[in-house]
């Protein structure tokens, strides 16, 4: 493959067809900004849905002058369990105490039991938890709470902001490829007759593939080169100043600005260039 051959006429053609690949240029621009932006938000939304998932928790109470330690042994036991925190009646009575210090002024006694805090290891199988100790119905459980009304309310929110999220991101792809395809497509049908002169003097497929190829990979690479000046611009700007007033904007979860730019210039010179090529076929069938 003649490469200088076929960047030289990528070249050409981008100086020949300066409106349609302006075009073309500023679509890619525009889309890999809303990318640059949008990919962030969706994994800083994610990583705080599932630190609020991962609070859910299932609560065990234990019988007075029951021994905790064969219950332990039994709820280590059950699946889904990550972690069994044991919390005596005296840890217990201190952090009430610290929440609300005038209602426990007056008890003479700790009326608070020993309890076993269970984390899941799927959030999603709390409920199954819950009813694996019921089932075994061991003598020292004296009560099972697992918050199910917060329990509800977290999961419903969690999923409903994955789903939305998950749904924004493969419409904005999609929309991203459809624009990008549909300027090309006119780029290259603005020079139809000469694509048909190169096939009436033999020129095979390829031949008249690469150039498009080529000036595809251009004007993806200026398009996303240009909308990684403008998010490097607004990162020291706006987003680096306001990082410690913001939780959302220090999630340690969000992808790194070195890979989210080279995620963005991949993205933009695969598509322009896998875009330019596919493109072509209606053109070129005999």
């Amino acid at each position: 493959m003649r490469f200088g051959f076929f960047l030289k006429e990528a070249l050409r053609a981008l100086s020949r067809n300066a409106a349609p690949s302006l075009a073309a240029m500023l679509t890619i621009l525009l889309t890999a900004l809303v990318l640059g932006v949008f990919i962030p938000i969706v994994q800083a939304t994610t990583g705080t849905a599932n630190e609020v998932r991962n609070r859910i928790v299932v609560d065990v109470f234990v019988k007075d002058g029951e021994d905790p330690r064969s219950l332990r042994t039994m709820l280590e036991q059950i699946p889904n369990v990550e972690r069994v925190q044991f919390i005596s009646k005296e840890q217990a009575l201190a952090r009430e105490r610290k929440r609300n210090p005038e209602a426990y002024e007056l008890l003479g006694r700790n009326p608070l039991p020993d309890s076993f805090r269970i984390t899941p290891q799927d959030p999603d199988g709390v409920s199954q938890i819950v009813a694996d100790i019921e089932r075994r119905r061991h003598p020292a459980v004296d009560e099972v709470r697992n918050r199910e009304d917060d329990t509800e309310k977290i999961l419903q929110a969690t999923g409903l902001v994955k789903a939305l999220t998950a749904g924004i991101a493969a419409l904005l792809v999609l929309a991203s490829v459809a624009l990008i395809a549909n300027t090309i497509r006119l780029s290259i049908f603005a020079r139809r007759r000469e694509i048909e002169v190169m096939r009436l003097v033999g020129a095979t497929n390829w031949f008249i593939r690469w150039p498009f190829v080529f000036e595809g990979v251009i004007v993806g690479f200026l398009g996303g080169l240009l909308a990684v000046l403008l998010l490097w611009m607004a990162k020291e700007t706006f987003v680096d100043p306001l990082e410690d007033r913001f939780a959302l904007l220090a999630a340690p979860d969000t992808i790194s600005f070195p890979l989210l730019v080279i995620v963005l210039l991949f993205s933009c010179v695969a598509v322009s260039a896998i875009g330019s090529g596919v493109t072509l076929r209606r053109f070129l069938r005999v």
